[in-house]
């Protein structure tokens, strides 16, 4: 799992939810940190070194900012990869599961035009992203040498060939 350090908050909620589900199927959690396009580099070279089987890389506004260097680590390196956004798996991530960021956005200028219509912000209620997707890069699959089962195919949300 690659985690950015300086996102404290952020990084502590993801390595408890993915240690808790990783120890139910019996895998355990090895976590990288990266904070720089440097570290980021070496953190793949701990990864292949150590010759972990995949990268879950943790949802962060540096690593989407990185996310083609990423994919195209994981690539060379062969690893299987997991994203929390669509955008990686555009730009060659395997597979990516998380909110629908232009479903957020929408929501967004949603709340901005009920303020500017005179709302009080304090006075709305806090949302729950319930839009979710999940999109599997199948080419990269192929380039991987992994068979995607069908009925994990027929689930996804999108499909990239």
């Amino acid at each position: 799992m690659l985690v950015n350090p300086t996102d404290a908050v952020r990084t502590e909620s993801n390595l408890k939810e993915v240690d808790t589900a990783a120890r139910a199927i019996g895998l355990q959690v090895h976590i990288v940190n990266a904070s720089t396009i440097a570290e980021i580099d070496a953190a793949f070279a701990t990864l292949v070194r150590e010759r972990l089987d995949a990268i879950f890389v943790v949802p962060d506004s540096f690593f989407n900012s990185r996310r083609v260097q990423l994919a195209n680590l994981a690539a060379r390196f062969a690893l299987p990869s997991a994203f929390g956004q669509r955008e990686y798996c555009e730009v060659g991530g395997l597979m990516s599961y998380g909110t629908n960021l232009a479903d957020g956005r929408r929501q967004i200028g949603s709340y901005a035009g009920r303020i500017l219509k005179g709302a009080r912000a304090a006075d709305l209620p806090v949302v729950q992203a319930t839009n979710f997707e999940l999109v599997i890069n199948l080419t990269t699959a192929r380039m991987l040498g992994l068979t995607v089962p069908p009925t994990l195919l027929s689930t996804a949300d999108e499909v990239i060939e």
